[in-house]
């Protein structure tokens, strides 16, 4: 009988970067780790300060994926936590399905823990937010088309531009010609308003606000090539409008309505 698998891979979501948005449990995944595997130019240091004296800590920016799948199996074969460390969300562009499948195969524990990704950052320090009623209830996130990973048919830019709703698109700075291109094709007006993020919560971070028409030339003002986010659509300026969450005429399990003010609301919702 084969012995039962010991270890485990925890992937952790170190958030934008600030080392104060890890979450309670990235931390004590840290300190608990026998292993940690980070990427020291998306993570700052601060993070490892979690980490316990006698870890062994590994840089990712020189590990292939079968560098870090040999860590992986040394972990089960030992017994060891490891917390492989990712900048912002796990989920979103950060090559972790493909561990996720090598540890399964391998047949070691694995958790992950989620982090806060940069386009929530940003809509934060930008204090805006990205589902505005009446004007955008989606968000989508993309990234642009023609990098080192082809996007598949459809999910151009072009194409999610068409529900002129709020798009968060990472990993693009480098050619924000195109990107602009792609916007209007899609049918944003030149006056749409965009948040541009670099380094979000990073002590050099810049946050400048622009608009699609303004966009390419603000990006090469500022020398804009990499770690930069894009935040575009009417919701970033939206002002005036009103969620029925709060208000006074929309009841739920927990509030009962105002006559008046239900009425109100209805009223308002049959003009609309």
């Amino acid at each position: 009988m084969a012995d039962a698998p010991t270890g485990k891979v925890t992937f952790v979501g170190a958030g934008p970067g600030a080392a104060d948005l890890l979450t309670f449990r990235a931390a004590r995944a840290i300190a608990e780790a026998d292993v940690v595997i980070w990427a020291a130019s998306l993570v700052q240091a601060e993070v490892l300060e979690h980490a316990r004296e006698d870890a062994e800590v590994l840089d990712s920016a020189t590990m292939s994926l079968e560098d870090v799948v040999a860590v992986y199996r040394r972990a089960s074969e030992e017994g060891l936590r490891v917390a492989r460390i990712h900048s912002g969300d796990p989920a979103l562009w950060g090559g972790t399905q493909e561990q996720l499948d090598r540890c399964q195969e391998i047949g070691i524990a694995t958790e992950v823990v989620p982090g806060v990704s940069s386009f929530s950052a940003v809509a934060a320090l930008a204090q805006r937010e990205l589902t505005i009623p009446e004007v955008a209830q989606s968000v989508v996130l993309t990234r642009l088309g023609g990098g080192k990973t082809p996007m598949p048919p459809g999910e151009e830019v072009r194409e999610f531009a068409r529900h002129g709703t709020t798009m968060a698109i990472f990993l693009s700075a480098a050619r924000s010609g195109q990107l602009v291109r792609e916007l209007l094709e899609g049918g944003y007006p030149t006056s749409t308003p965009v948040v541009i993020a670099h380094q979000a919560t990073w002590p050099e971070e810049l946050i400048v606000k622009c608009t699609i028409g303004t966009l390419e030339e603000t990006v090469k003002e500022h020398r804009l090539w990499k770690h930069t986010l894009f935040l575009v659509g009417p919701a970033l300026d939206a002002r005036g409008t009103r969620s029925h969450l709060y208000h006074p005429g929309h009841f739920h399990g927990y509030r009962k309505a105002d006559p008046e003010a239900r009425r109100a609301l209805r009223e308002q919702r049959a003009k609309s």
